[in-house]
C-alpha cells in the first residue's frame, strides 16, 4: 500500500517543480520585458535631446558662410548612377519605399554615405583610394541582408523579378554588371581597443616609427581615424557590440597612413606597410605598389563636416550612452527570446505530465 502512495507523492512533487520553473521563467520575462521598456524609453528622450541639438546645429550651418559638401550633394550623386545598385537603394529610400523590403532592417546604408570628413583634399583622397565600385557599396550588418538582395532560379542564374533586381525593374532600372556588398558579421574587426576618452572613439593604433624611432614627419593619422561618425552611425553596433569605424572602415583602410605632402610620404617609406596617402594626391597603395599619374575626377565622395565639429561634452555622452542602450536591448531581445522557448518548453512538458 505504502508504494502507491510513494509514486503520487513523487508525481505531486514532479508537477509542483515544473510549476516553479514555469513561473520562473515567467517572472523572467515580465521582468526582461520592463528592463527592455525602460530601455527604449530611455533611448527616446535621449533621441529627442540629441534631435534638438543636431536641428540647431543644421540651422547654424545653413545660415553660416562656408560652402561644405553636404550628404545629400552625395545622395544626388549616387542617384545619377541610375543603373546602379546604389543608385536603386538610395531611390527607393529617398521615396520611402524601403521600409517594408526584405533587406531593409539589415541594410546599413552605401558607403559613401556613412562617414564625413574634414576637407575636400581629405575627401577626393580617399574617396579616390576607394575607388567608385567601394564607395558605391551597400553595407549590411549581416549575411541574411545580402542574401535577401539578389535571388536565383533553379539553374543558378540571377532572378530579375526578386530582390533589388526586381525592384530596379519595377522603376523601369537595370542593375548593370556587378555590385559590392559588405556583410559586417564577416569583417575582421579592430581589436586594440580605442583612444582614452575620445569622443569618436578612434582606433588606438601605434604611431609608425622611422628606423631612428622617430615618428615621420607630416604624418596626420591613420585614415580610419579622419573619418567622422554622425549620431545615426556612431550609435550603429553589430550583434557582437562592433562599431562601423572598427568593422567597415578599418576593413575598407586597415592602416593605411595619411601625410600632409607627397615627400613627407616618400620619406617615410622605410614605416609604410599598408599604404598611405598625402592630402596633395600621393598615393602607395600597399608596400612596394605606387600609383602615379594625375588625380582622377570623383564622381562620389564623402561629405564634409558641417559647422563646429566639437560638440558639448553632454552630447558626447547622450551619444554613447544612446550606443551602449541600443546594445543592450539586442542582448536583452535574445534574452526575451530564450526564456520564452524554454518557458514554451516546460509548459509542453507541464501538459504531458500523468
Amino acid at each position: 500500500m505504502s508504494q502507491p502512495n510513494r509514486q503520487l507523492n513523487l508525481n505531486d512533487g514532479n508537477r509542483e517543480s515544473f510549476k516553479n520553473k514555469i513561473k520562473q521563467h515567467e517572472d523572467n520575462i515580465k521582468f526582461l520585458n520592463s528592463l527592455s521598456n525602460r530601455f527604449a524609453e530611455s533611448i527616446l528622450d535621449l533621441q529627442v535631446s540629441l534631435g534638438r541639438y543636431h536641428s540647431a546645429n543644421v540651422i547654424m550651418s545653413e545660415n553660416g558662410n562656408g560652402a561644405f559638401h553636404t550628404e545629400e550633394e552625395t545622395v544626388e550623386q549616387i542617384l545619377k548612377k541610375e543603373n546602379s545598385a546604389a543608385g536603386i537603394f538610395c531611390w527607393l529610400k529617398a521615396n520611402a519605399q524601403i521600409s517594408n523590403l526584405a533587406f531593409a532592417k539589415d541594410a546599413v546604408g552605401i558607403v559613401a554615405t556613412l562617414a564625413r570628413v574634414e576637407n575636400d583634399d581629405l575627401s577626393r583622397i580617399l574617396s579616390e583610394y576607394l575607388g567608385l565600385e567601394t564607395m558605391l557599396a551597400i553595407v549590411c550588418s549581416t549575411y541574411e541582408g545580402v542574401n535577401a538582395l539578389e535571388k536565383y532560379n533553379t539553374e543558378g542564374m540571377i532572378n530579375c523579378n526578386d530582390g533589388l533586381h526586381g525592384i530596379g525593374s519595377s522603376i523601369g532600372r537595370r542593375i548593370n554588371g556587378r555590385f559590392i556588398v559588405i556583410c559586417l558579421e564577416d569583417l575582421r574587426p579592430f581589436v586594440g581597443g580605442f583612444i582614452p576618452n575620445d569622443p569618436q572613439k578612434k582606433l588606438a593604433l601605434p604611431k609608425p616609427k622611422l628606423p631612428n624611432g622617430e615618428c615621420p614627419p607630416g604624418f596626420i593619422d591613420y585614415a580610419v581615424n579622419m573619418i567622422h561618425l554622425d549620431s545615426n552611425n556612431f550609435s550603429f553596433l553589430t550583434a557582437s557590440g562592433h562599431g562601423l569605424r572598427e568593422t567597415l572602415f578599418y576593413g575598407l583602410f586597415s592602416r593605411l597612413q595619411l601625410y600632409k605632402t607627397r615627400n613627407d610620404m616618400l620619406l617615410s617609406l622605410p614605416c609604410i606597410n599598408d599604404g598611405a596617402l598625402s592630402l596633395d594626391g600621393g598615393m602607395i597603395r600597399k608596400c612596394g605598389m605606387f600609383a602615379l599619374g594625375s588625380r582622377k575626377v570623383v564622381e562620389v565622395k564623402f561629405p564634409l563636416i558641417s559647422g563646429e565639429s566639437d560638440v558639448p561634452p553632454n552630447y558626447i555622452e547622450a551619444e554613447d550612452m544612446v550606443r551602449k542602450l541600443k546594445w543592450e536591448s539586442s542582448k536583452l531581445a535574445a534574452d526575451i527570446h530564450r526564456e520564452q522557448q524554454l518557458l514554451d518548453y516546460r509548459k509542453g512538458n507541464f501538459t504531458s505530465q500523468p
